[in-house]
């Protein structure tokens, strides 16, 4: 089916000033790939992906999934809030399944799929515990599979490890693609961290400060899982460092 991204533009106006962030994006994801959006900030990727996730709308240009036109939030887009969104007062189990409990899925079946989603994300015999008592990685695990729960095409992820400290970022890093191994799902991530974007994504798009123009769409060609101290690691990171320089510049 994949992801089309058709003449996407978007304006804001600030003291009755115009800012286009984004003019004229076009971008096709296919079905299964791990798509990362990365730039500066203020380049209009976020934007781009609450368009796709139907949060707010685009002044020019379409999105389709598959053939069906994008214009609300769906069951058919998962979302993986950057500060993971939680809800304090649920536990890890009933946070996972709550997706499932307001789409009127049966009490039988929700946890029928919690037991498939804890296995899923290392989570089990923490089910019962709340956001509090367990740790960001704990916490980014659970985002991720509660975004899961509604078995969407799709998978949004606003910089899914932006919350997490830098020492225990290679370590999420590593459980995060171990997870998208497991479901395979199409993923569109933002993020403006170079390292993340080239050790879990399949594509990076280096997006502009200018109107959002894209710079590059590098395929990454390195075997999973990567070795960070490579030369090929290593070359396409400092491909990446340029063009995120250049970005920076507009």
């Amino acid at each position: 089916m994949g992801l089309r991204v058709e003449n996407i533009g978007k304006s804001f106006f600030n003291k009755g000033q115009e800012k286009i962030v984004l003019k004229n994006i076009d971008l096709n994801i296919k079905d299964g790939e791990f798509v990362t959006l990365l730039g500066p900030s203020g380049c209009g990727k976020t934007t781009l992906l609450t368009i796709i996730a139907g949060f707010q709308s685009a002044e020019e240009g379409h999105i389709y999934l598959g053939e069906k036109k994008v214009s609300k939030p769906g069951p058919d887009r998962g979302f993986v809030f950057q500060d993971y969104a939680l809800f304090p007062w649920m536990t890890v189990g009933d946070n996972i399944v709550y997706p499932l409990k307001i789409q009127g899925v049966s009490k039988e079946k929700r946890d029928e799929k919690l037991q498939e989603l804890l296995e899923l994300a290392g989570l089990k015999g923490n089910e019962n515990l709340f956001p509090h008592e367990i740790s960001g990685g704990m916490k980014q695990r659970t985002a991720f599979v509660r975004a899961l729960a509604g078995n969407p095409e799709v998978l949004l992820m606003d910089e899914p490890l932006g919350a997490i400290d830098f020492q225990m970022r290679n370590k999420i890093q590593r459980e995060l693609e171990e997870l998208w191994l497991k479901t395979k799902k199409t993923v569109v991530m933002v993020t403006h961290d170079i390292d993340e974007a080239l050790f879990l994504s399949d594509r990076v798009i280096v997006m502009s400060r200018e109107e959002g123009k894209i710079l590059r769409d590098l395929r990454v060609p390195l075997k999973r899982t990567r070795d960070k101290e490579s030369l090929e690691y290593l070359e396409l990171k400092k491909e990446l460092t340029e063009l995120l320089e250049r970005a920076l510049r507009g």
